[in-house]
């Protein structure tokens, strides 16, 4: 990315950063394809949203002399002009620890890792920031790091980041068709003692009193459905009855797979908003300090040469334990 513009002073350390002299950037192949307004919060760190629409909207942003609108789409080549907006003194924000993670798969298009739980994939809703922020303090010569999908912060698994942004178009579009696979495993309270079937159950987001978010089942929500099967009926000789559930998903809302399953009455081990309160007390009073999901196995065709990839992601430690100490239902 090339920015044709004077160096502003250095900022003291006493005195707020000054206004920066207006910038024209010419778009390159990181960033051609990406929305205009998605483009600029990502460039003007620290800079509101509602501020970063304003100058849009008021023309005060360009692109080859003309005036966009938020939705416009870059183009390889295109100039954009940034007028002068002030932006955090970069004293005063703390800044991001670089960090690598396990890696399941790369090449010169994508990145997929296995994410570890207890981690957000991004910033923000309290926290300052997760795994993208991480992966591109560690690697700073990286022109271009993108979430293709995102996981829960609680759920360890495959995470599928993309280097390219026509890597990041495809396989959006891939996942919207349908044609990116994900299957999961989840512990559950419970035996299920059924044959495999298809959750599809309507699901409404809402926020609660206190400004959480919330899925629940509901008439007029989004269409949802995840395919489960057990893979293990096991009984813990102090959590009962117990099943090691496999999950694929029809389709990607948010908390699908923790909401379809306690809505059946087996909820997943470790769920906090959606789970067994009095089951999750002991599991933390017993050392097991985790929601138990998992996202195991990816397919997909690669956007670059459309040969197929299949990933797995080794189940997590604390499946393993738990499960260890477990015997089969009699």
């Amino acid at each position: 990315m090339n920015a044709l513009a004077a160096k502003p002073d250095a900022p003291s350390a006493s005195l707020p950063a000054p206004s920066p002299d207006v910038r024209l950037i010419r778009i390159d192949d990181a960033h051609a394809g990406q929305r205009l307004d998605n483009f600029l919060i990502g460039l003007l760190k620290g800079v509101p949203k509602s501020r970063v629409y304003r100058i849009v909207r008021s023309g005060e942003v360009r692109i080859n002399s003309a005036r966009a609108s938020p939705e416009r789409r870059l183009v390889l080549g295109d100039l954009v002009r940034i007028p002068p907006v002030r932006v955090a003194a970069p004293d005063s924000v703390a800044p991001v620890p670089g960090q690598e993670f396990p890696i399941l798969f790369e090449d010169d298009a994508l990145l997929v890792i296995d994410k570890p739980a207890g981690i957000a994939v991004h910033g923000g809703s309290g926290v300052s920031f997760g795994v993208i922020e991480q992966l591109r303090a560690a690697r700073p010569q990286a022109r271009l790091l993108e979430l293709v999908h995102r996981i829960d912060r609680e759920t360890s698994g495959v995470l599928i980041v993309a280097k390219k942004r026509a890597a990041l178009v495809t396989m959006h579009e891939a996942m919207r068709q349908g044609q990116v696979g994900k299957r999961y495993l989840a512990l559950v309270a419970g035996d299920w003692s059924g044959p495999p079937q298809a959750l599809r159950f309507p699901l409404h987001r809402y926020l609660t009193a206190e400004g959480e978010r919330r899925v629940a089942v509901q008439d007029g929500g989004q269409v949802a459905g995840t395919r489960v099967r057990a893979r293990s009926r096991l009984v813990h000789p102090q959590f009962g009855r117990l099943t090691l559930m496999q999950a694929d998903l029809e389709t990607g809302r948010t908390h699908q797979i923790r909401v379809h399953l306690s809505h059946v009455d087996h909820p997943l081990l470790g769920d906090e908003k959606y789970g067994n309160y009095d089951l999750n007390k002991s599991l933390q009073k017993s050392g097991h300090k985790r929601m138990f999901l998992h996202a195991f196995e990816t397919a997909f065709r690669h956007p670059t040469n459309g040969t197929e990839v299949r990933l797995q992601a080794r189940v997590p430690a604390a499946f393993e334990t738990l499960m260890k100490a477990c015997h089969e239902p009699v």
